[in-house]
């Protein structure tokens, strides 16, 4: 029941970062459990929780007030409501000039700004930081008065409003009968207030630990800036009454208040961007042409069916005002391939033959059949979402070009939000509370990667969280209980990865602003509160692959000039034998332990199988056992059925299994007679299947239409609990093929192109499954050399030397600095660097730690080897080429130190000091230093392990890689990792049962012992784990 005495219009979110303590959703559930008929949101200095307390404000039935606590330059707080759309914009408008003209991190309010746009906003006077509140707390009244009629006359009596907290401070009744004193002398209205930063009492102490960690102090150290008692609840609208018998006319005012705030967020009106046209030419106009063009480019003559296609598209894009994204698309793209910038298209843009046309992608979704309602439908009415793939080291230069061609005002990165997982909230809280950083570490390092509120089931989930209690005592329990309760909380607000929306309107009028850390302008919505705005996002996503490719083609090209990666071969025969192998690893997507256990049994022999297994190596996939009758149709191991013969030309491409989305989309047209937007909800409300009764009512809608297109009522059911079981699972084929083809070619330049391509990946690092480490060794057992780094022969990047062998970069070293490593490649093109003592006074600056690293990385082998002896002398040829340098001349290389009479490090030492310095080991493997001991204990290598018969008993050891925990459709635990040592890797599986016996050490331990049996399906092998042990190797090579 509505209770309309009351409405709070000083509330916090966690989107006050640090500052709220209760999700914006239970905020607004708990407004609506006390009745209130309308809630505020006034989170410090930003708008970002103002989408969704729109959203959760209308699902709940009550009105949102969108507002802000502004941060002046005085450090004084003031508090502003908008009262209608326009109130936003200037809203928007306020804030954002708060952040953008001050320095980052530091927002404050101008009063120029304000009193610039204050139409349809009020101003209330603020917490006890407001101006007037703290100068009455002061005992200041005078000025206080003075203040109060300053801001009534500059914002005007109907705009400024006087704000009576009850939050039970020492003195504040006192202050808030100063404040109703004040009002009836002024002529101003006062409201009477709370000032929420969470639901009830019971979140007080989860509001003070936010505070601690934003002020870095801990609980036990006071602080003026933390909350003074548990009264920052929400305060039900009868205690207000009482709180108020007073002054009930406070109550009155703030209901009033609330009724001048009408609805100011408006969601849903799709805001397209424009794209800059020639005179007299239109978007759409000028889209058609495009697209034509690109339809005789990529198919040469087209055909009546194509051009039936093309033309229902164009169709849907013009009525849906769509055509200048697609000509923003057209443009970004074609500005990147003019600087010779690699581009790909993923995602269900590549469900489009326009986005073909106009070379979005190289996806032919015409040839494949795909269906553009997955991708763009006028009954979805949603902006369409295109994704571009950009080599890395270039993205920001072509979203700097989006920026300048837009302009400024149009164009801003979208928000992403910092949130709480379980080791980030265990070691802020730990902190807080003045666990020691060992205490900490001992319990966050063990922690799996989950979210904050899980740490409790985690607990007696997960062997390697034995050693972890929080049982010990109140304050350990309080650790666990205080971090658990920070779930899901935002940290931070950050910037998308690659979200650039793009407004026809100026961005200040829509969304608030703000300087990124990486020094670009951006939104404080994230991706779902601009689309739900209508804002268009362009996404321009940064895939390494991409740049590796381009690099491997322009290695290859200098002794292969007629190599062209984009012409290569889809039918090659050695390169299927590669992934029937299973020995992908480098290749994009395809090099996983489960991708190359997959390959061995579904034996890939066109272009389709890549697809599909693509679509296959899900979690959705492998938790709903959709592999497993793929692969036993597909190798005629079972028969292919359809339950109705229209499925046929559907299914026939997946043997019988809905693979893909859009075969759900297909079906549902087919059997049902769905529209292109029904077809499309259908397969949205399986694939996150919201609710059993929206899967009833869309379950009953298909089958009633099935009927009526001559489906038997059994039969009808029956399809749709044979798709319903396969589609919540379903990938997108577009985005499928869009990986695919990637795939396929970077596997076709592992097989042939050895040496470039793996050069190319450990250039652009990091990437991919492997750490470089394995990529290094796995070139090394294709038979390609590799050479460590060099001062006088490396480029600062990964390079294939003439005779095909791969050289370090010096980029590679750690520590090197930009400045250092451009001061060396200028030292030594006037002449090679002779002695240690030559490179430190050429080289300049140089810090000491820099010229450790280069030593260890073994950057001066190829002029002394002895490693040892250059590092003893470093400190003194240091100092004696710094002397020189400030003598201004040249030191005179005959009264350097003499060599240091020592033995170089021992082998092991050299390479565990190389792999510090490099994060690789060039000249042996790691295990190869403990292998003669463990042949002692029978241990086999892994290439050994690899030839041994199916269920073979087998012991191996080695480096462990990328432990994981994927899902299953069983639920129970299954973990995969990978074991290398120098002659080969080998994957591991560990069931349930053994690794809660033994996986104490398992996602900690970087050297694994592993006792098992050898598991064979075709070519593929692995070992399934039937005991585990971190491997210590010391002296005497104990096995704990």
């Amino acid at each position: 029941m509505t209770d309309a005495s009351f409405v709070h219009l000083h509330v916090h979110s966690p989107f006050s970062f640090l500052d709220g303590a209760s999700a914006i959703e239970e905020l607004v559930r708990h407004a609506a459990d006390l009745g209130l008929p309308a809630l505020a949101l006034t989170d410090h200095d930003n708008l970002s929780g103002a989408v969704r307390f729109v959203q959760a404000c209308t699902a709940a039935g009550i009105k949102p007030i969108i507002g802000c606590e502004l941060t002046l330059a005085d450090g004084h707080h003031l508090l502003a409501l908008a009262t209608s759309p326009k109130g936003y914009a200037n809203l928007c408008r306020i804030v954002s000039a708060a952040h953008l003209d001050n320095p980052r991190g530091e927002p404050r309010a101008a009063w120029d700004n304000i009193f610039q746009y204050k139409e349809d906003l009020l101003f209330l006077s603020g917490c006890r930081r407001g101006e007037i509140p703290a100068l009455l707390y002061q005992r200041r009244f005078q000025e206080a008065e003075a203040a109060a009629r300053r801001l009534r006359d500059a914002l005007g009596r109907d705009r400024f409003i006087l704000a009576l907290e009850a939050t039970e401070l020492p003195g504040q009744h006192a202050v808030n009968q100063a404040l109703v004193e004040l009002a009836d002398r002024l002529g101003l209205t006062a409201v009477a207030t709370g000032n929420v930063h969470y639901t009830t009492r019971e979140r007080h102490p989860v509001h003070d630990v936010l505070r601690c960690i934003a002020l870095g102090v801990t609980v036990e150290d006071p602080h003026p800036s933390r909350p003074f008692n548990d009264q920052r609840h929400m305060i039900p609208p009868a205690v207000m009454r009482e709180r108020f018998a007073w002054y009930p006319q406070g109550l009155v005012n703030a209901l009033a208040v609330a009724e001048r705030c009408q609805p100011a967020l408006v969601l849903g009106r799709p805001k397209p961007p424009r794209f800059p046209l020639p005179p007299n030419q239109t978007a759409q106009a000028l889209l058609h042409q495009l697209t034509w063009a690109g339809a005789a480019w990529r198919y040469g003559r087209v055909s009546p069916a194509l051009r039936e296609r093309i033309l229902s598209e164009l169709a849907v894009i013009d009525h849906l005002d769509m055509a200048d994204y697609f000509l923003v698309a057209w443009d970004v793209v074609q500005f990147a391939r003019s600087r010779g910038i690699r581009t790909s298209g993923r995602g269900s843009a590549a469900d489009s033959v326009v986005a073909y046309c106009l070379g979005l992608t190289d996806v032919d979704a015409f040839r494949r059949n795909l269906r553009f309602e997955r991708f763009l439908s006028i009954e979805r009415g949603e902006p369409p979402d295109i994704d571009i793939d950009l080599e890395a080291e270039h993205r920001d230069e072509v979203a700097a070009y989006v920026y300048e061609r837009y302009g400024q005002d149009h164009v801003a990165a979208v928000a992403t939000y910092h949130t709480y997982h379980a080791r980030g909230a265990l070691r802020e809280v730990g902190k807080v509370l003045g666990f020691s950083p060992e205490e900490i570490d001992a319990v966050a390092k063990r922690m799996p990667h989950l979210p904050a509120d899980a740490i409790e089931r985690a607990l007696h989930r997960y062997p390697e969280l034995r050693t972890v209690s929080f049982d010990g005592d109140q304050r350990r329990r309080q650790w666990m209980a205080l971090a658990q309760a920070l779930a899901a909380l935002p940290r931070h607000l950050g910037t998308h990865s690659s979200g650039l929306v793009i407004s026809a309107e100026p961005l200040l009028d829509v969304t608030p602003l703000q300087m990124s850390a990486k020094g670009v302008v951006m939104s404080q919505f994230d991706k779902d509160d601009v689309e739900a705005l209508g804002l268009m996002k362009l996404d321009l996503l940064f895939l390494r692959m991409l740049g590796a490719v381009n690099t491997a083609s322009r290695a290859i090209q200098r002794h292969n000039p007629g190599f062209d990666y984009d012409r290569i071969p889809d039918d090659d025969h050695q390169t299927y034998q590669r992934l029937r192998r299973g020995e992908t690893i480098g290749a994009f997507q395809l090099e996983s332990p489960a991708q190359r256990a997959l390959h061995p049994r579904l034996r890939p022999r066109e272009f389709e199988d890549i697809v599909a297994s693509v679509a296959l190596i899900r979690p959705g996939p492998i938790k709903g056992d959709m592999v497993r009758p793929f692969i036993a149709r597909r190798n005629g191991q079972e028969p292919i059925t359809y339950i109705h013969p229209k499925l046929r030309p559907i299914l026939e491409k997946t043997y019988g299994v809905v693979l893909f989305q859009e075969q759900v989309i297909e079906i549902a047209r087919e059997i049902a007679g769905f529209t292109p937007g029904e077809a499309d909800r259908l397969r949205r409300v399986m694939s996150s299947f919201r609710s059993q009764a929206e899967m009833d009512r869309i379950g009953e809608q298909f089958v009633a239409k099935a009927v009526e297109r001559g489906c038997t009522p059994e039969q009808a059911r029956t399809i749709f609990g044979y798709i319903a079981g396969y589609a919540g699972y379903g990938f997108c084929e577009a985005h499928a093929a869009s990986f695919a083809t990637i795939a396929y070619k970077t596997a076709y330049l592992l097989e042939h192109y050895p040496a470039e391509f793996y050069a190319a990946l450990l250039a652009h690092q990091p990437m991919g499954y492997y750490p470089p480490n394995t990529l290094l060794w796995e070139a090394r057992r294709r038979g390609v050399a590799v050479r460590g780094p060099c001062v006088n022969k490396s480029a600062p990047e990964y390079t294939v030397e003439s005779d095909r062998a791969i050289r370090v970069g010096l980029r590679q070293i750690r520590s090197l600095s930009g400045a250092t490593l451009a001061a060396v490649l200028n030292a030594r093109a006037k002449r090679p660097f002779a002695s240690l003592a030559d490179f430190c006074q050429r080289v300049a600056p140089l810090t000491s730690e820099e010229a450790e690293q280069l030593v260890l990385a073994g950057a001066f082998d190829s002029i002394d080897p002895n490693r040892r002896a250059l590092l003893w002398q470093l400190p003194a040829v240091l100092d004696g080429a710094r002397r020189a340098r400030e003598a201004q001349r040249h030191w005179d290389l005959r009264t350097e130190t003499p060599p240091a009479a020592l033995e170089d490090f021992p082998p092991l030492e050299r390479d565990l000091r190389e792999y510090y310095a490099l994060g690789v080991t060039v000249e042996r493997h790691l295990m190869q230093h403990w292998r003669p001991r463990l042949r002692q204990r029978g241990v086999r290598t892994c290439a050994e392990a690899a030839q041994l018969p199916h269920r073979h008993p087998v012991t191996a050891a080695g480096l462990s890689i990328r432990p994981h925990r994927p899902p299953t459709k069983s639920g129970r635990t299954v973990v995969f990792l990978t074991l290398e040592d120098e002659t080969g890797l080998i994957d591991i599986t560990v069931f349930e049962d053994v690794y809660m016996r033994w996986g104490d050490d398992l996602f900690v331990s970087p050297l694994l012992l592993v006792s098992g049996k050898i598991d064979r399906h075709g070519e593929g092998v692995s070992i399934t784990a039937e005991r585990l042990a971190p491997l210590v190797p010391t002296d005497s090579m104990t096995v704990r």
